[in-house]
């Protein structure tokens, strides 16, 4: 069974920086794509970042390109997203979630996602 728990939300004011991890239970995750989805009130769940089994290829939403980094350590079986410069419009709850083993590509849809997170919160002050 696969868990993912996340961790490293909170509050800050426009401008700064947070690191969100991922921590993952059972080893096959090491072996999956992940990404994170974030979901503001009264709207629907997005898609913020992917990142390769391998670490080697990433792809990240247009709105977060060149403030956000998505990255993990295969060995500690967690994933990371370094948020910088945030902006009000970063205020959501933040997700994790991991593919299966044998799906193979990084998945920009929730739907292509089979294991998730409880969530984090992220308030960004003006």
């Amino acid at each position: 069974q696969v868990q993912l728990v996340e961790s490293g939300g909170g509050l800050v004011q426009a401008g700064g920086s947070l690191r969100l991890s991922c921590a993952a239970s059972g080893r096959t995750v090491s072996s999956s794509a992940m990404g994170w989805f974030r979901q503001a009130p009264g709207k629907e769940r997005e898609f913020v970042a992917a990142i390769s089994r391998s670490g080697g290829a990433t792809y990240y939403a247009d709105s977060v390109k060149g403030r956000f980094t998505i990255s993990r350590d295969n060995a500690k079986i967690t994933a990371y997203l370094q948020m910088n410069n945030l902006k009000p419009e970063d205020t959501a709850v933040y997700y994790c979630a991991a593919r299966r083993p044998t799906t193979g590509g990084l998945g920009l849809e929730s739907n292509q996602y089979d294991y998730w997170g409880q969530g984090t919160q992220v308030t960004v002050s003006s």
